[in-house]
């Protein structure tokens, strides 16, 4: 009998004992209650807490989790009604809070980033809720972090899963994509001809600059040129002048003869003579170039000094033909 005894208290005192030890797996922490009041909190591991005294009150899990925001329509600003879900990412920091603070942590959180969702696209129009996702989801982890932070948990991440407006305005954002695409093509279209038109009229212009800079230039030589021959011409008159104010009557020959094959040659390229009538006598201007060549003798040192003259001119009166007696 009393074997029997001794080895039921050893039994309740197993129990007991078994009763009284908590494991506590890495990734979790739970509370502990003595009497249904909260103590402390028991980490992962092996801890020892008297059974029927202590009681583990909550699990937390304390790793970082992930709670979906359900779709839901909102209407925005401009009164465009889209669709929209998301997922909010949170991890619990202080177990007592995230236990005592709040009753249904996960619902909780799902209901205020779906209020907060809300309000954020709700202050904005159709456009920017499409273009700034990240603005939203900064803006959504700002308002919820700072509601939850008395929660012991800490909101790291919010993010917009998918935005759905209605056909009919998927149908106009098309369009006006189109159109606004069309409108860049016809700009840079437009931009392009206005630069070509812009070279164009450079490059005429630079063709005309460079024209006229060569006709000036041309007329510039031209102009030096026929100074040159005026030069030329007046240094040849003072030579003439000069011989004929020392005497030599030959000068005035080689002037006369010059003009008179100057007109000459004039009557000879005319596409309109057929017959050349001279209005003098050949004669003449071969006594006219002799005088020329006694000038040039003159002129090269008198070589030719005692050259008999020329013959005389006859005149219309005393020239016979070769027929005459």
């Amino acid at each position: 009998m009393g074997v029997t005894v001794a080895l039921l208290l050893v039994i309740l005192v197993l129990i007991y004992l078994a009763a009284s030890i908590k494991i506590v797996r890495q990734g979790y922490q739970y509370t502990i209650e003595r009497f249904g009041r909260f103590t402390e909190v028991a980490k992962p591991g092996l801890n020892f807490y008297p059974a029927f005294f202590y009681a583990v009150g909550r699990k937390i899990n304390m790793m970082e989790q992930v709670v979906d925001i359900p779709g839901q329509e909102i209407i925005t600003k401009d009164n465009a009604m889209v669709a929209v879900d998301g997922v909010v990412f949170f991890q619990v920091l202080d177990a007592a809070k995230a236990a005592y603070e709040v009753s249904e942590l996960y619902v909780a959180i799902m209901q205020l980033a779906t209020t907060n969702l809300r309000t954020v696209m709700g202050s904005m129009d159709l456009d920017e809720t499409l273009s700034k996702r990240d603005e939203i989801n900064a803006r959504l982890l700002s308002v919820v972090d700072h509601a939850t932070n008395s929660w012991g948990i800490k909101i790291t991440r919010v993010e917009i899963k998918d935005i759905r407006p209605p056909a009919d305005i998927v149908n106009a954002m098309a369009r006006q994509m189109k159109a606004e695409r069309e409108k860049r093509a016809n700009i840079l279209e437009a931009e392009g001809l206005k630069s070509a038109e812009i070279l164009r009229a450079e490059g005429e212009k630079a063709a005309r600059i460079l024209e006229a800079e060569g006709r000036r230039e041309a007329a510039f030589r031209d102009a030096e040129a026929r100074e040159r021959e005026a030069e030329a011409e007046a240094k040849a008159t003072q030579m003439v002048s000069e011989a004929i104010a020392s005497g030599n009557a030959q000068a005035i020959n080689y002037f006369v003869a010059q003009k008179y094959v100057e007109a000459v040659e004039k009557f000879a390229t005319s596409p309109n003579a057929k017959t050349i009538l001279f209005p003098v006598e050949a004669t003449q201007l071969i006594g006219t170039l002799g005088g020329i060549g006694e000038l040039a003798r003159d002129a090269l040192g008198g070589a030719a000094k005692d050259a008999p003259p020329p013959p005389p001119a006859r005149s219309p009166a005393t020239r016979r033909g070769p027929f005459e007696g």
